[in-house]
């Protein structure tokens, strides 16, 4: 991570808001705040920042509107921050939008953890950071990425340097980790992979509960294309415990 990385730190807690400010400072990044839902979406609007630790509990609104509304005009890497215990709650927060989450109480080590994953994949206009290659092994070895848009048949287009993905001429607005997730799949067609793979694919294997993470990413990459009008299943799961792409 390097300070061209920008971040904004959103929370009501003074204690938690300065613990996030120092870590990611520390890490290298240009940190902003802001304490209430309203004032947090303007800060993204003008900071244009890479990650945003957004708390589920603000006075204003509740984080998963506040990450809905962001998710209209940024694709900033979104960290949701709760203090609650239910899985729903970390369920909704990923539906929305979401790339991860960290519960309450949390050490300065997950946070470092975390951002480290997402941000060790840079997209455009990130500076690249060059970093020790995670051991892939038992991965499946994933085909150089092309530059520019690449048509997977069916009628959708994956464009990996600008991480859009259209189908029939229209836009699928993924988030950047479901699009990495889709992009993975559709890199090796009919080729299955566990999730344990694709967390190392997509997040080089940093999160703890990959199992939920990736299946509500893969749930979410699914309604997203059904929603724009994709007749055609994409994703196909085998055995409950393997996903594959199969091509239209």
């Amino acid at each position: 991570m390097t300070s061209a990385h920008r971040a904004v730190v959103v929370d009501d807690d003074d204690d938690i808001r300065d613990l996030l400010v120092h870590v990611l400072r520390e890490a290298g990044l240009e940190v902003s705040t802001a304490s209430d839902g309203a004032s947090a979406l303007a800060m993204v609007r003008e900071v244009q920042p890479d990650l945003v630790t957004l708390d589920l509990s603000l006075p204003d609104m509740d984080g998963t509107d506040v990450c809905r509304a962001l998710r209209e005009f940024s694709d900033a890497y979104v960290v949701m921050i709760t203090g609650r215990d239910a899985e729903i709650d970390r369920l909704v927060g990923l539906e929305v939008g979401a790339d991860d989450y960290m519960s309450k109480p949390f050490s300065p080590r997950e946070v470092r953890a975390r951002v480290s994953a997402l941000l060790r994949r840079p997209r455009v206009g990130a500076v690249a950071v060059a970093e020790t290659a995670p051991d892939t092994s038992s991965a499946p070895v994933p085909t150089p990425e092309p530059r520019g848009p690449v048509d997977v048949g069916g009628g959708l287009v994956l464009d990996a340097e600008h991480h859009v993905a259209v189908l029939d001429g229209q836009r699928v607005m993924l988030t950047r980790a479901e699009f990495d997730l889709l992009h993975a799949l559709a890199s090796r067609p009919g080729t299955g992979w566990e999730r344990g793979d694709l967390v190392r694919e997509v997040w080089d294997g940093e999160f703890i509960e990959s199992d939920f993470l990736v299946d509500v990413h893969i749930g979410n990459v699914r309604r997203k294309l059904r929603r724009a009008g994709s007749v055609h299943h994409w994703i196909r799961t085998i055995d409950g415990a393997s996903y594959v792409f199969d091509v239209a």
